[in-house]
């Protein structure tokens, strides 16, 4: 039985202290749902506001690459220095330890080869799988300029809908179409369509030339691709530029994966993300880590 005494108007309400009601401090998401934010919380340190996604769900169109031959000898030696993972659901549940708690971002879309034309994709993953494998986000690719770009649109479009019902964000991945150039004037359109039709964040490419444009055009939080492999300190440029031109993280697969010490380089890139350390000072650091050890 309860014990009565418990209720005794002895308790103390604080009255003079309101409640707090805090905002939430990503980029265009206060409007959210509780698990919406829980979830992106985890891709994107509350500390910070930023994030390292470790890539390397190249595999689901090229196979085994460079640096991927052995997901598990290769890349899980890197996941603890990840914020987040981002891969394919069949890596995921073949390889990665359950015990692993960094957030998981999943590729939910696919269907070509690079032997085919690539913008050519479908939804290729059930939302109750997603909700199964308990991810943070799923991520799929826009192909703005490419020669289906409509049907990738509408495939990020459903999986907005869908991932809505159950409180799982999508990350848009913009990829550029073959007739497109690389600028800051073709980065704000993608950019920008994939946030206006429901995106929750944005993975595209870092340029040089008024890459702050970008970050300022789109309502919600930008993280910038690794592209191809880079000489680690111009990879560490990239990163820190990005940064303070207004990105919220970066996702980087070949820069990290493909370097000459993984592991020293996963946390230079950290340094650089969310101790705002200079290129120079991360490369140092790279350096030091790869000679012990």
């Amino acid at each position: 039985m309860a014990d009565l005494d418990a209720t005794q108007d002895t308790k103390e309400y604080y009255l003079d202290i309101p409640q707090k009601s805090e905002a939430f401090y990503l980029k265009g998401s206060n409007a959210l749902g509780w698990g919406m934010q829980n979830r992106l919380a985890r891709i994107f340190n509350p500390e910070t506001g930023r994030t390292v996604m470790l890539a390397f769900d190249h595999g689901y169109f090229q196979g085994a690459t460079t640096g991927l031959e052995r997901i598990d000898v290769n890349i899980m030696p890197l996941a603890p220095y990840a914020d987040t993972l981002m891969l394919t659901r069949g890596i995921l549940r073949s390889v990665v330890p359950p015990s692993m708690t960094q957030a998981i971002v999943m590729r939910a879309s696919g269907g070509t080869s690079m032997l085919k034309e690539l913008s050519n994709e479908e939804i290729a993953v059930d939302i109750e799988d997603s909700i199964r494998m308990n991810v943070a986000a799923m991520a799929v690719q826009v192909f703005i300029g490419g020669e289906h770009e409509k049907q990738s649109i509408i495939n990020m479009t459903k999986l907005v809908d869908q991932g809505t019902r159950y409180g799982i964000p999508t990350l848009a991945v913009t990829a550029v179409g073959k007739e497109m150039v690389r600028d800051a004037r073709y980065f704000r359109l993608a950019t920008r369509i994939c946030a206006e039709l429901g995106a929750h964040y944005v993975k595209t490419y870092y340029v040089e030339k008024d890459f702050e444009t970008v970050t300022a055009s789109c309502p919600v939080p930008i993280v910038i691709a690794g592209g191809k492999k880079l000489p680690e300190l111009d990879a560490l440029k990239m990163a820190y530029n990005a940064i303070q031109q207004g990105a919220a993280g970066v996702d980087m697969g070949r820069n990290i994966f493909q370097s000459e010490a993984p592991v020293s380089m996963i946390q230079a890139v950290r340094a650089v993300v969310h101790q705002n350390e200079t290129p120079e000072k991360a490369f140092e650091l790279y350096k030091t880590l790869k000679a012990e050890a």
